[in-house]
């Protein structure tokens, strides 16, 4: 880490910068506690490997405590899916209830879980405690403490694994972590173009979403009042059609009337 005044020296970039960094979309295997920038090195993704110490199942997620041999510790979160009707209706522990009047006990399924970004289905059985494990994922905070939202995890199986991550993590430390990161204005000018443009993209699409839900406004006002114009010629027909069978109706009954009396 750099000192205070090696810091204010940096040059801390605009967010569109961020794409052109050599960390920004990189696992960094140097996760430091606290920060989300190292030197001006934005950091969005990191990579740790080491001994999962403790798991503890909490509603809506499992926290794992891993330990990295770094002399700290650091929680690893993994988002659980939301319950289903039928799980909420079934016994809240995982082993068996006791048979009743012979049914067949009732199981509860574990609830699945989920990566923090994609939220696709991520079963994390292999993630007992004891277990040596590699993990990637994203940064987060909850009370003052940095976590590590799951993304993704390798059991480690081998010894040679940890050395190669070891050798990993050195060399990105040396040769990229350590270096400030730098952009020429050539650079940056492009960068912005390319935010602008994806601005104007942006623009032009919503843009022409508006156009189609006006298009679609109107046409839908058009039916309408083609619909209610229709309406209105049916039923000033079915008007007229019942004053004509109310008058054949008073002329049949003063018909019949003058036949009775023998008009």
């Amino acid at each position: 880490m750099a000192t205070s005044s090696e810091a204010s020296q940096l040059t801390f970039y605009p967010a569109f910068c961020f794409k052109a960094s050599p960390t920004h979309f990189t696992w960094k295997k140097n996760p430091d506690q606290g920060l989300f920038f190292y030197l001006n090195h934005p950091i969005r993704f990191v990579s740790v490997m080491g001994i999962i110490v403790a798991r503890t199942e909490v509603p809506r997620r499992t926290i794992l405590t891993l330990d990295d041999s770094s002399g700290a510790t650091i929680d690893i979160v993994v988002l659980r899916a939301e319950e289903s009707e039928s799980q909420r209706g079934t016994s809240p522990s995982l082993k068996s209830e006791p048979e009743l009047d012979g049914l067949h006990p009732v199981q509860r399924q574990p609830q699945p879980h989920l990566t923090a970004t994609t939220q696709t289905a991520l079963s994390i059985e292999a993630l007992a405690v004891g277990a040596p494990v590699h993990i990637k994922g994203t940064l987060s905070v909850f009370r003052s403490t940095v976590q590590i939202q799951l993304e993704r995890f390798f059991p480690v199986r081998e010894t040679g694994a940890e050395m190669r991550f070891l050798d990993q993590r050195c060399r990105f430390l040396v040769e990229v972590l350590s270096v400030p990161w730098w952009v020429g204005e050539a650079e940056m000018a492009r960068l912005r173009e390319m935010v602008d443009e994806e601005g104007r993209k942006v623009e032009g699409d919503q843009e022409r979403r508006a156009r189609r839900a006006r298009r679609r406004a109107e046409r839908e006002e058009r039916d309408r009042g083609r619909i209610w114009g229709i309406w209105e010629r049916e039923e000033a027909q079915r008007e007229r059609e019942a004053e004509r069978c109310r008058e054949d109706g008073v002329a049949l009954m003063r018909e019949l009337e003058g036949a009775k009396f023998g008009c």
